[in-house]
Order: structure tokens, then C-alpha cells, then sequence
């Protein structure tokens, strides 16, 4: 495969976004927005997300094994790297996970939390996202879209929906992402793609995503 990555903040903070790949594997991070609450953890998102990355791309590196499985070992591995933190604090540092990997006649893909993969084919688009997040408080969601991103009363709007998607955070009645335990990692979705079917692939975080289903701003 031909590849290409693009990655950049979304403003003077640092980048919380992760990303790597081969002609044959690709992964992105999507830090959690802490939106200025309490996590417990010294270390930040940044930290976080380039410790998950790195371990994550060395459990991977035998090919045939399970995506959920090598996701599951860096979780656990990236935990035990910060054992004076809190990690049972409801905001430690946490991240959506993309990974694609292609195989002799297929690709492998998982995708936990709302960071999609689309696939496009010969004739159309075949879009894999976990958008559980969404039945979380939809009501402090929507707040939030009432304010221009980077006004306080957007930030505020934020701090409310954040605090409030904590408490059902890795629950089964609330939506799963990377934290600080390996079981996230079961509760992504998995699948296959038959490689022939599939001309071009793109992994995205939300952040570019929100351009065709928020902004409506591309097709």
C-alpha cells in the first residue's frame, strides 16, 4: 500500500492526537478531551497517547494476531507504567483506537470509540464507527453546539458534557474507550474486509470527520 499521514493540534495545546503506520498497518489515537477536570494522572493526554501508540504498534507486530488481543496487552502494559496515578479516577487519560491491517487477502480492522475507518470500494463507501458515545447525555451535547468552539460559553458547555459522559464511561450502559484496563479493548468493534474489494482506505480521528457529519463541509 501507498501511505500517507497527516496530524496537526486542533490549537496552542499540544497534539493529543497519535499516529503511525507501515505499508501494512496503520493506527490513530484520538485523545479524550479532559476539558479541564481532575483525571488523577500526572501525565496528560499527550503522554498517554504516545505510550498506548508505541506499545500498542510492538503487541501487533506478529501478524496474525488478534487486533483486540494486542490492543488489550498495551492497555494493561501502559497502566502499570503510572501506578502512583489514580487510574480508577472516572477522567484518567483515555483515547479512541483505529487500527487497520492488511493481510494476504484482507484487512483487519478494530475501531473503539467514535475515531472511524471508511473503506471505499468500486462503486461506494462502507463507513465503520462505534458512535455509542452519543446516546450518553445528548442533551449536554447539543448544548454545546449552540456556542462557537472557543468561546468560554462553549468551554463551559464542554466541561458540563465531559463530566457528565464520565460516569458512564466503560460501563455496558455507556460507550467504551481506551483507559486504563485491557477489557476496553473487547467491547471495540472487529472484522474483516475482503482486500479486492477495497481501492483506498482511510483511518480518521472525529476531528476530521466532523467535517462531513457535523459541518457538512465535504461529501
Amino acid at each position: 500500500m501507498r501511505v500517507s499521514i497527516a496530524t496537526a493540534p486542533g490549537g496552542t495545546n499540544p497534539n493529543e492526537d497519535w499516529v503511525a503506520a507501515t505499508p501494512t498497518f496503520a493506527v490513530v489515537l484520538d485523545g479524550l478531551s479532559t476539558a479541564g477536570l481532575d483525571t488523577g494522572c500526572r501525565h496528560g493526554v499527550p503522554w498517554y497517547v504516545a505510550q498506548l501508540g508505541g506499545h500498542l504498534v510492538a503487541a501487533l507486530a506478529e501478524p496474525g494476531r488478534p487486533l483486540a488481543d494486542g490492543l488489550a496487552q498495551a492497555l494493561d502494559q501502559v497502566a502499570a507504567l503510572h501506578p502512583g496515578c489514580d487510574l480508577g479516577n472516572p477522567g484518567t487519560p483515555s483515547a479512541t483506537v483505529s487500527i487497520l491491517r492488511a493481510g494476504a487477502d484482507h484487512f483487519d480492522y478494530l475501531v473503539l470509540a467514535d475515531s472511524p475507518i471508511v473503506f471505499e470500494r468500486a462503486d461506494d463507501y462502507q463507513v465503520v464507527t462505534d458512535l455509542r458515545v452519543d446516546s450518553v447525555v445528548p442533551e449536554l451535547r447539543a448544548e454545546t453546539e449552540r456556542f462557537a468552539t472557543g468561546t468560554p460559553e462553549h468551554a463551559e458547555a464542554v466541561r458540563r458534557m465531559v463530566e457528565a459522559q464520565r460516569l458512564t464511561r466503560n460501563t455496558v450502559d455507556g460507550y467504551w474507550v481506551a483507559t486504563s484496563s485491557g477489557e476496553a479493548a473487547h467491547h471495540a468493534l472487529t472484522d474483516t474486509v475482503p482486500l479486492a474489494d477495497v481501492r483506498a482506505a482511510v483511518v480518521l480521528s472525529d476531528g476530521v470527520s466532523r467535517l462531513v457529519t457535523e459541518y457538512r463541509a465535504a461529501s
